[in-house]
């Protein structure tokens, strides 16, 4: 098949990139910027140098493609203007621009359902109801797809990490300097997936029929609270770190900062009140079970497997 990856250079782009190689499929993929592509070192791949908002550009990249792999978006933003402006607005040119015989798949974010309750796992069936900015630019961007007259599949991947990721770094460092911070006390419940897990995941979202119309939750199984993810990561690093938890009345004074500051110097972060009731929720759980049902798919690495093969990638390539 001929796809089009959006977000190549991305972290979870360039893991999907390697596995659609390894099928022998024919890539293009949309990039801002072609020497970040060059260093990846894929060969085979058709790189084309454009934006979301470059309407000629898209037609072109998706002329005569099979299926549309769409995950760039925005995950830090000065504004939910801006948040909208990518995330939204940039998935309906994207989706204007393709055939419409083409399956379109939308890799959206656990962010757009919103938080679960504790010990109850997100299934689908329940109304979205996000909590940031960010959250609810990917629940209209998957409005958008949803009112296309494309064959679509949406997925709401919860929190990823693995080679080459540069945000759940922060947190595999601390461990390794052995003291991590977490939000709250250490109980907020988490689902996590595994990079290159994900990555299969989207790939039978693009080619298994029979699945068009339905919105999934790719994750592994298992149940974690942010206490135990900072333990497992020790586990793996084979150091043990200390488990310092920031109380929601400390943070939030620091976040209205933080916020300040940014605004102050025109920069998006992520450490601002309004992600704050993300970091604060009891839970960010969802259940896998309909994909694996419907797809084939599972995850194969719980963290522990996967933190192992993500700490010897962040070490061998000299980040830690």
């Amino acid at each position: 098949m001929t796809v089009l990856v959006t977000g190549g250079t991305g972290f979870l782009g360039s893991h999907l990139i390697a596995a659609l190689l390894q099928r022998g499929e024919s890539i293009r993929a949309l990039v801002r910027s072609p020497a970040k592509a060059t260093a990846l070192g894929f060969s085979g791949v058709e790189w084309i140098e454009g934006t979301l908002t470059d309407d000629a550009t898209l037609r072109r990249a998706t002329e005569g493609v099979d299926v549309v792999y769409h995950l760039a978006g925005l995950t830090a933003a000065r504004s939910e203007a801006e948040y909208l402006a990518t995330n939204r607005d940039g998935t309906s040119r994207l989706l204007r621009a393709t055939e419409t015989d083409t399956r379109f798949v939308l890799v959206s974010s656990l962010a757009a359902a919103g938080p679960s309750q504790r010990g109850a796992p997100l299934t689908g069936s329940e109304p979205a109801l996000p909590v940031s900015a960010y959250g609810r630019s990917k629940l209209a961007a998957e409005t958008v797809v949803r009112d296309s007259d494309r064959p679509w599949v949406i997925l709401r991947p919860p929190a990823v990490y693995g080679p080459r990721d540069r945000e759940m770094f922060r947190l595999f460092r601390a461990v390794t300097l052995g003291i991590a911070p977490v939000f709250g006390d250490g109980s907020q419940e988490l689902s996590l997936v595994f990079g290159p897990d994900l990555a299969e995941a989207v790939i039978r979202a693009g080619t298994i029929e029979g699945i068009e119309g339905r919105t999934y939750y790719p994750a592994h199984p298992e149940i974690l609270s942010s206490r135990m993810v900072v333990e497992t990561l020790g586990t793996a690093a084979e150091r043990r770190a200390r488990v310092v938890g920031i109380p929601i009345g400390l943070a939030r004074p620091l976040l209205h900062v933080t916020g300040a500051v940014a605004r102050l110097v025109d920069r998006a972060t992520l450490l601002n009140p309004d992600k704050g009731n993300e970091f604060f929720a009891t839970a960010w759980t969802c259940d896998p079970s309909a994909f694996g049902r419907d797809s084939g798919w599972q995850a194969d690495h719980g963290l522990l497997a996967g933190a192992t093969k993500t700490f010897a990638w962040y070490r061998k390539t000299g980040w830690l």
